[in-house]
C-alpha cells in the first residue's frame, strides 16, 4: 500500500485493501466471470469507467491481489490473473453473498450463484480455488473431469435466468 495504514488492525488493513467502490467487483468479475481483459472488465453491470478500471487494475496489481502480462494472442493487450492472495477470497466472496441474500433486496438471477455457492459450502470453495489456480497459476487440477464451479454456477444463472 502507497499509504502508510491506520493501524494495524487487520480488519482495517483488509478495508484499506478493498474498501473502495470497484476492487472487489473487479475482482468478483474476474473469479465468477472469467473476465481477464480491460475491455472484457468494462463490461460490468455496474458501468466503470475507464480512467477508474485503469487505476483499480494498477492497485491490485500493486498490493498483490493481481499480475498482469502481455496477452501473447495481442501485443497491446494485457491479460490479468488472480494470485494465490485474491483465490483465498473465495470463502470471504460465498460469506458476503451469503449476507447479501439474507439482509439486502436481491435479485434472484443475481444472487443464484451466492445461492449455489453457499449450499457447496467449503468442499465446492476448495474446488473453486482449485479450478482459479489452474486458470490463473497453472496449477494442475486433482480431477480434470470434475465439472468446473464457475460452469456449475453459471448453468444455475441460466436456468433461473430462463437462458437455459
Amino acid at each position: 500500500m502507497a499509504d502508510a495504514p491506520r493501524s494495524g488492525c487487520p480488519i482495517n488493513l483488509s478495508v484499506e485493501v478493498f474498501g473502495d467502490r470497484w476492487s472487489l467487483l473487479i475482482l468478483r468479475d474476474m473469479i465468477f466471470g472469467g473476465r481477464r481483459h480491460f475491455l472484457d472488465l468494462m463490461k460490468n453491470q455496474e458501468g466503470i469507467s475507464t480512467n477508474i478500471l485503469g487505476d483499480r487494475l494498477k492497485r491490485l496489481v500493486a498490493l498483490g491481489m493481481l499480475t498482469a502480462a502481455p496477452d501473447p494472442t495481442h501485443r497491446q493487450r494485457m491479460i490479468y490473473s488472480l494470485t494465490e492472495q485474491a483465490i483465498q477470497l473465495i470463502p470471504i466472496m460465498a460469506h458476503l453473498g451469503a449476507w447479501g441474500r439474507r439482509h439486502l433486496p436481491v435479485t434472484p438471477a443475481l444472487s443464484i450463484r451466492a445461492q449455489v455457492l453457499e449450499e457447496g459450502g467449503p468442499a465446492m470453495w476448495e474446488d473453486f480455488m482449485e479450478d482459479l489456480r489452474a486458470e490463473h497459476l497453472g496449477q494442475p487440477r486433482k480431477d480434470p473431469s470434475r465439472p468446473r464451479v464457475r460452469d456449475r454456477l453459471q448453468a444455475a444463472y441460466e436456468a433461473i435466468a430462463g437462458e437455459g
